[in-house]
């Protein structure tokens, strides 16, 4: 079984990291951590280089887990992207970081954590920072 867990370069990204090994340990499972990118949208600031891949798979191996990181693009169907990828790695969890944002702001903007909660096929677990 595989743990996925959602990160981006941000405090929230790094607390989903410490919750989802903390979880992949107890469950003496696998971790994937998903760095997806909007296509056509690379060179923006959560896109991940390797040192940050290295560093992910150090904290991992700190923490008695196995990762890989992946880093898949993905249409406006982030939900559809993490659901395809629990199929594709026999995933029994999501993890994502969450923040904290105003009424408006999600009115606006939509919110792809709130359709990963109504969306995913298996339980996903939130973290703050």
């Amino acid at each position: 079984m595989t743990i996925l867990i959602g990160y981006l370069p941000a405090p929230e990204g790094e607390a989903a990291l410490r919750a989802g090994f903390a979880e992949a340990k107890l469950r003496s499972s696998n971790a994937v951590v998903i760095n997806s990118q909007r296509r056509g949208a690379s060179g923006t600031p959560t896109e991940i280089d390797q040192d940050v891949i290295d560093r992910i798979v150090a904290l991992g191996k700190d923490s008695d887990v196995a990762v890989e990181v992946l880093q898949p693009d993905h249409e406006d169907d982030l939900p559809g992207t993490l659901n395809d990828l629990v199929e594709e790695h026999d995933a029994q969890l999501i993890v994502i970081g969450l923040r904290k944002r105003s009424a408006i702001g999600k009115f606006i903007l939509g919110s792809q954590a709130q359709r990963i909660l109504l969306e995913a096929e298996v339980p996903v677990l939130t973290a703050k920072a």
